[in-house]
C-alpha cells in the first residue's frame, strides 16, 4: 500500500525536475525514489542491500505516450487471477489507445475493489501488462503502471513505459501479486522502465 502513496509524492516533484533538468533527470530522480521506498514499506520484499539488484532500461522518452481513454461505465467486477493462487475482485475502468513503435495498440485499465473502499486510494487506477521482453529482460509475470484519476485531461492521459515497474513477486515469493489479463498482452518489446531483478529468488 506503501508503494501506491510514493506517486503521489512525485507528481509534483517531477514536473519541477522536468522544467529543470529535463527528461531523463526526471525518471533517474524518480527511480531513486522508487528505491528507496521499498526500505520504508513493512511488506517489502527487500533490503537496502538488495536496492542494488534493480535494473533498469535507459530512460527513453519514445516510450511516453499520449493515449486515448474510452470509458466502460458498464463494465461489471470480474476475478483476477494472482501468482500466490488467489483471486482479487477488479473492473475495467477503461481502455487506453494509442500509437507506439507506429502501431495502434490498447491496454485496459482496472480499478481494485479493495481499494475503492479506502477514500485514500479510491481514484487509483491499475494497469498491468505483459509485452516480448518478459522471460528475455524483464520480469515473466509481466509489469505495472500506476495512474490515477486526476491524470486524465480531456479523456487523455499520458502513458510512460519508463515508470513500469515489477511486481513483488520479481523479488520474492509468497505475494498475491495480479496477473496482467490477455487484453493487455503488447506484441512489441517494451524496452523501458524497470528489467529483471539481477539478484537470484528463492522459490
Amino acid at each position: 500500500m506503501k508503494r501506491l502513496f510514493l506517486l503521489l509524492l512525485l507528481i509534483p516533484f517531477s514536473k519541477i525536475l522536468l522544467a529543470q533538468g529535463g527528461y531523463k533527470d526526471t525518471i533517474y530522480h524518480y527511480r531513486q525514489f522508487y528505491k528507496e521506498e521499498f526500505l520504508k514499506d513493512d511488506q517489502s520484499p527487500l533490503s537496502a542491500a538488495d536496492t542494488a539488484f534493480l535494473r533498469f532500461y535507459p530512460p527513453n522518452k519514445t516510450f511516453r505516450v499520449v493515449a486515448k481513454l474510452q470509458l466502460s461505465p458498464s463494465a461489471i467486477t470480474f476475478q483476477m487471477p494472482t501468482h500466490s493462487g488467489k483471486m482479487k475482485p477488479y473492473k475495467k475502468y477503461g481502455v487506453l489507445s494509442f500509437i507506439l513503435d507506429n502501431y495502434p495498440m490498447t491496454l485496459e485499465v482496472y480499478q481494485s475493489i479493495d481499494l475503492l473502499k479506502n477514500d485514500e486510494y479510491k481514484d487509483y487506477l491499475f494497469v498491468p501488462f505483459t509485452d516480448l521482453t518478459n522471460y528475455v529482460e524483464t520480469f515473466g509475470g509481466g509489469r505495472y503502471l500506476d495512474l490515477w484519476v486526476k491524470d486524465i485531461n480531456n479523456d487523455s492521459v499520458i502513458l510512460d513505459f519508463n515508470k513500469a515497474y515489477n511486481p513483488y513477486c520479481a523479488y520474492a515469493a509468497g505475494y498475491s501479486c495480479p496477473i496482467p489479463p490477455d487484453a493487455n498482452r503488447l506484441p512489441i518489446a517494451i524496452k523501458a522502465g524497470e528489467k529483471m531483478f539481477g539478484k537470484k529468488v528463492e522459490e
